[in-house]
């Protein structure tokens, strides 16, 4: 989309590229973190003795399109194998929490095709509604729910494959305290005001390191073994780290805010500007839908810059077509969760307060969720969390929506073109109202 806009533009920095080369040795990276980890001793050495062990690692909804699983998990095999640890004891678990469960084929996509044909049966994603493998650990000092995937409480030793780590929001704990857990634990910090990509005072982090401090203290501290992937960008790798979850997660942070500048301007911007792609990490092998469009990336993935470059009150330009198109084998909630919810409330707090619990134990839903490869129910709720940008922003206008009633049914307004939207602005702001560009990098989905 091409478009014309004011001399007095400026171009903000969405802090989510890094300075950070590419290595040209993926494999040797990897290598050289399994044999010299930051604080523990050497897998191979980790492994001895093991009789079963469970590989898990992200599922494909990570934007990493580096082949960071295909070289991992085969090296880490390798290391066990080494350790006299036999292949046909070592499960290989998909850490999807309440993301749907993917086919083999799918996960071909991300693996390659001969360790889906290898492990075959013993290839699974995490089922968080399969009261047989869930276990509880306990109740955190602050009360946090503590529950985990049996694959991991009852292994002698799981290592678990992060493929990246952006900013501060993902790795650490929220790999296996959430990836591996279930609602009941992972509803504590997941709410509108505790996700958080903050690289320093992270609270949802906070409460994950104490979530993980309860399972290390409940299975000790050599059950995990972490391999922490740092990118360059979506394509390259930069850095391999492993050792203990929380070794690596301080590596990464440390690397991440010495690599990437702060997102927080000190001139604010009267009105807030950026495309939005046809992207959400929840549409891998699958299609986005207008709440992932216009709330989940639009306000959430994309959206930390209105606050971080915005005044309060500021108008929030996002220009997108936005498919009027739904995926109800993916996504099997969030069409209910757009004709139902939302023309009740708009406020994140009171979805949240009026819907979650329904959501969140909807049979229906959660039998797609366990058999036909559909999100879990409560997802459709938790994607509405990023409207709580509206505490900050004046207004959101839509430029370039094919269906203008997309846009009115969340409370944005539609524009046909980013010109008029700018214009619209203008009239509020004034006619030097500063406007912030933010232009965010390419994203795919895999398909």
């Amino acid at each position: 989309m091409s478009v014309n806009l004011p001399d007095r533009t400026r171009t903000l920095s969405a802090g989510l590229t890094t300075t950070l080369e590419p290595t040209n040795d993926l494999e040797g990276a990897v290598r050289d973190a399994l044999a010299t980890p930051a604080d523990t001793p050497p897998l191979r050495d980790l492994a001895r003795g093991k009789r079963r062990v469970t590989v898990a690692f992200d599922d494909p909804t990570v934007p990493c399109f580096a082949p960071v699983w295909q070289t991992a998990i085969p090296l880490a095999l390798a290391e066990l194998e080494a350790a006299g640890v036999d292949r046909k004891n070592v499960t290989l678990l998909c850490a999807n929490a309440l993301h749907r469960q993917f086919s083999h084929n799918e996960l071909a996509g991300i693996l390659g095709p001969d360790l889906v044909r290898e492990f075959a049966d013993r290839l699974v994603c995490h089922d968080a509604e399969d009261p047989g493998m869930i276990e509880r650990l306990g109740v955190t000092e602050h009360g946090y729910d503590v529950e985990l995937s049996r694959h991991v409480t009852d292994s002698d030793l799981t290592i678990y494959v992060n493929a990246s780590t952006i900013r501060g929001f993902s790795g650490g704990w929220k790999s296996i305290c959430v990836g591996l857990s279930t609602y009941n634990s992972i509803r504590h910090h997941h709410n509108p005001d505790d996700m958080s990509m903050s690289l320093h005072r992270n609270t949802m982090h906070e409460m994950l390191d104490e979530m993980g401090a309860l399972v290390t203290q409940q299975l000790g501290s050599d059950r995990i073994f972490k391999i922490e992937t740092i990118l360059s960008n979506p394509l390259a790798v930069s850095r391999i780290h492993a050792g203990t979850v929380d070794g690596t997660r301080r590596i990464a942070v440390e690397t991440n805010r010495a690599a990437q500048g702060p997102r927080a301007t000190v001139d604010k911007a009267d009105v807030v500007l950026y495309g939005l792609p046809d992207w959400s990490p929840y549409a891998a092998y699958s299609h986005t839908n207008p709440i992932l469009t216009l709330i989940s990336t639009g306000l959430g993935y994309l959206g930390g810059m209105i606050e971080a470059a915005g005044k309060p009150g500021c108008t929030v330009i996002i220009a997108t077509p936005c498919p009027d198109r739904w995926d109800d084998r993916a996504h099997p909630s969030y069409r209910e969760v757009w004709e139902r919810v939302l023309p009740v409330t708009r406020d994140p707090y009171e979805a949240k307060r009026q819907f979650e619990n329904e959501y969140a134990r909807h049979p229906e839903y959660i039998e797609r969720y366990r058999f036909q490869n559909g999100f879990h129910p409560v997802h459709g709720i938790m994607a509405l969390f990023p409207l709580k940008r509206l505490k900050h922003a004046g207004r959101v206008f839509v430029a370039g929506i094919e269906n203008p009633a997309l846009a009115r049914h969340v409370g944005y307004e539609p524009f046909a073109t980013v010109e008029d939207a700018v214009g619209a602005a203008q009239e509020i702001h004034g006619g030097d109202a500063d406007i912030g560009l933010v232009p965010y990098p390419m994203a795919v989905n895999r398909q």
